[in-house]
């Protein structure tokens, strides 16, 4: 199984069109958003080529292989112009090792907060996969792994805009120009 991870696109047409192109690239079967898909979001600049309606209307061309998680600049007015759901504030996957990715956000639910009761419980080596930091991470903290492919559009501290892979086991984060910034091993 191969995964395609992209979060923090705030509405950046420029951005979700390099996205799409290396999700195709990347022969992943499902494209995983980790949130804030349209809106560029009040703390945010607008960002370059920002064109929420062009980035729904491309999105929904793969909507049939797209997960989706609600992020905190995601609203139902957001969900109105897109073809998947994504009102959602996690989900679970199951992968074929038997581990579960926990996707979500990360403003509800985020590697910190694993130790409450408030989201579902996890098992040891689990896999919390979040966006909203901008920051890329794939990393073990704890008992579990984190992993953060970054922003599409906005990326902060520095960093390139990246996505995240789920390949043979190994959880990357890439940038666009290729380069592998951090990944860790699910073996």
């Amino acid at each position: 199984m191969k995964l395609f991870f992209a979060s923090d696109l705030h509405g950046c047409f420029d951005s979700t069109a390099k996205m799409i192109a290396a999700f195709e690239r990347s022969g992943a079967e499902h494209l995983i958003l980790l949130g804030d898909i349209l809106n560029h979001g009040p703390r945010n600049a607008l960002p370059s080529g920002y064109a929420p309606l062009k980035v729904a209307e491309l999105l929904n061309r793969y909507g049939d292989k797209i997960i989706a998680v609600r992020g905190n600049c995601d609203s139902e007015v957001d969900q109105a112009l897109l073809d998947f759901p994504i009102m959602s504030d996690y989900n679970l996957v199951l992968l074929p090792n038997g581990r579960r990715l926990f996707l979500t956000h990360g403003h509800l639910f985020n590697i910190d907060s694993c130790s409450s009761n408030s989201h579902p419980r996890l098992c040891l080596g689990d896999i919390i996969a979040s966006g909203h930091t901008h920051f890329p991470v794939a990393a073990p903290k704890g008992d579990y792994i984190e992993f953060n492919p970054g922003s599409v559009a906005i990326p902060r501290g520095g960093n390139t805009a990246s996505y995240g892979l789920l390949d043979d086991n190994t959880l990357s984060v890439m940038s666009f120009d290729g380069e592998e910034l951090c990944s860790v091993s699910l073996d």
